[in-house]
């Protein structure tokens, strides 16, 4: 996988993916039989992902670029992506993330950017029950696998409906709710990268399954 999107950073171009497809089949397919593995030990460590019956394929991101509002016209992704949730990609619902790109690989869980009710559904859910969801965001073995949540997606002001000094106001300012970590190229090759990755994403279920409870709250 790693040669191959190497290769395509450096040639991103149609016809070179023309040219080169039966190597963008081989890497695809290593991807996929990843993305089965990771999608079995999921299963057994997530009841919601369980339940969903996932198919690897339909976890898997379009190495297309959707190229009409950037100034980038490059047309292919360099990097291969999935994405693991409880109803599929079509569905608003927090879950599990995998990129794999040379130097710049990295798994996540949570939510990213939730549509306004999702989001405004996850707010009232932390400023109703604060203490469980710190609880969850300072374990241990949350803390030593990913960190702190993401602070890149955040309010300057507090959301509306909420005041200044409400104790929860870190996180309710924030707009996305994700936990993540790099992987080296070294990780990425091993014959642990399953196993790796399955205990990152069990540490990250607590939020998955706090976040998927929020949403289906009612507003």
């Amino acid at each position: 996988m790693l040669q191959f999107l190497t290769a395509l950073k450096a040639h991103n171009r149609k016809d070179w993916m023309d040219d080169h497809r039966p190597a963008y089949s081989a890497a695809k397919a290593d991807f996929v039989e990843l993305v089965r593995q990771v999608l079995v030990g999921l299963a057994e460590q997530d009841p919601e992902i369980a339940r969903a019956r996932l198919e690897p394929r339909k976890c898997l991101f379009s190495i297309n670029r959707d190229v009409r509002l950037s100034p980038d016209k490059s047309p292919y992704k360099t990097s291969l992506g999935a994405w693991f949730n409880f109803g599929g990609k079509a569905l608003p619902t927090a879950g599990y993330y995998l990129a794999i790109e040379p130097g710049a690989s990295f798994l996540a869980g949570g939510m990213y950017l939730p549509p306004p009710r999702e989001l405004a559904a996850i707010r009232q859910e932390i400023d109703y029950n604060l203490t469980n969801f710190e609880q969850l965001v300072q374990e241990p073995t949350f803390l030593s696998q990913v960190g702190n949540l993401q602070q890149t997606h955040i309010l300057q002001r507090p959301p509306k409906g909420y005041r200044a000094d409400n104790p929860a106001l870190k996180h309710l300012r924030l707009k996305s709710f994700i936990g993540s970590r790099t992987l080296s190229d070294q990780q990425v090759l091993a014959a642990s990268l399953t196993k790796h990755l399955l205990t990152t994403y069990r540490s990250l279920q607590p939020l998955v399954l706090y976040l998927n409870r929020a949403m289906n709250q009612p507003v």
